[in-house]
């Protein structure tokens, strides 16, 4: 289950390249493997062993990055983070009434996750099988789509920040229940379900 181009291998032998631009390299390729290998195994059977040999980098490599599998997992969790955000930032500014802004960011949303399935997982899924730590991040990347919501909708007194954090959450648990029963690719379809709540 790959999601989108995985960065290049290097070539073999001299290539002109500086040593930042290589471990630049490396870097992405571990934590692109990490999201594919969990996302075909699950955090908890997913080994180092499996994330170098998607890489194509040796374990010496792999422990100059990252102490561990869970250091490398959850850099690979604020990665798709950053992807997931990224593809949706441009429609947070703009024309429109907050309801049609909220149906961008919907739409953006829910087509990021469907053109990401390995960072969707990552992202969504197998974060609960990652520790504490793992989770904490997620409740602080939900925390920051709350905000956005509160911001665009212009929520004031705290019922109303109330009515944001819940949709979040209610938006959390139907794409991740998609995305573990792998109807990932089914998602557009709570688009105007979810429209016709807000409205």
């Amino acid at each position: 289950m790959t999601s989108g181009p995985a960065p290049a291998r290097l070539p073999r032998g001299r290539h002109g390249l500086s040593r930042e631009e290589v471990v630049e390299s490396q870097r992405g390729r571990l934590l692109r493997a990490m999201a594919d290998a969990v996302a075909d195994k699950g955090y908890a059977a997913t080994a180092v062993a499996d994330v170098i040999a998607r890489a194509g980098v040796s374990r010496e490599t792999f422990y100059e990055q990252f102490s561990s599998k869970e250091s490398c997992f959850l850099e690979t969790f604020d990665a798709a983070g950053a992807i997931l955000l990224g593809r949706i930032a441009g429609t947070q500014g703009g024309e429109g009434t907050p309801e049609e802004r909220f149906a961008g960011l919907l739409r953006a949303y829910l087509a990021a996750l469907e053109a990401e399935p390995s960072y969707a997982r990552t992202f969504l899924v197998e974060v609960h099988a990652a520790g504490p730590e793992a989770l904490r991040r997620r409740m602080a990347m939900q925390g920051r789509f709350t905000d956005a919501l509160v911001e665009l909708f212009g929520a004031r007194a705290a019922h109303e920040r109330f009515a944001c954090e819940l949709l979040v959450a209610a938006l959390g648990a139907m794409v991740t229940t998609r995305i573990a029963l792998g109807e990932g690719a089914s998602l557009h379809e709570l688009e105007e379900p979810i429209l016709d709540l807000v409205r």
